[in-house]
């Protein structure tokens, strides 16, 4: 039994996200013990990119954003990629479902672009994380303190920048997911 066997996380994506960055936490946060549900806005499939170029491998979408509740969740995962926040930023169902992980003081990890969908969510302000240099302005523009740094850990709020950083992000989430709800998250 994991550090995570009594938990359930979702994952949150659309087309386009970073495949390593939903892959290896995925598979970290199972091995782990966790229940992990890859979410999405519509059923079926959805495909991982490699950088922003290549298209790889697709997933299975366990549940629709139509279908889950946060407060059926202990913890939420945003890959990056690029296209994959964009494509969240979009949705208002998407947007709600993140507030809700705040406004319950729950974990949640973003890596990459994938602070992007926190940004539209309006949970960054005063909040220190870090994400890849090209949105750092426009954390910073939305109120956040950016640092450089592989794994930032703010009241269960975890970022990171890159795939380079998925060890120490891994490492991080099985953390903060294992300690559950953290008084200073917040809306």
């Amino acid at each position: 039994m994991g550090q995570l066997s009594n938990r359930t996380i979702a994952v949150l994506a659309e087309s386009g996200f970073e495949e390593s960055e939903l892959t290896s936490p995925v598979q970290r946060l199972k091995e782990e013990g966790a229940t992990v549900h890859i979410i999405s806005s519509k059923p079926g499939k959805i495909q991982a990119m490699k950088g922003d170029h290549e298209w790889t491998i697709t997933i299975d979408v366990d549940r629709t954003l139509a279908e889950v509740n946060a407060d059926d969740y202990n913890g939420l995962v945003l890959p990056g990629g690029v296209l994959n926040p964009d494509s969240l930023r979009k949705n208002e169902d998407a947007i709600q479902f993140v507030k809700a992980f705040f406004e319950a003081g729950k974990p949640v990890a973003a890596i990459c672009h994938g602070p992007q969908v926190l940004i539209t969510a309006e949970v960054v302000q005063d909040r220190t994380l870090t994400s890849t240099k090209t949105i750092k302005i426009d954390l910073i523009n939305a109120g956040a303190k950016w640092v450089d740094e592989e794994v930032v850990v703010d009241q269960g709020l975890v970022t990171s920048r890159s795939p380079a950083d998925l060890p120490a992000f891994n490492d991080k989430i099985v953390e903060e997911f294992a300690e559950g709800v953290h008084e200073g998250q917040h809306a």
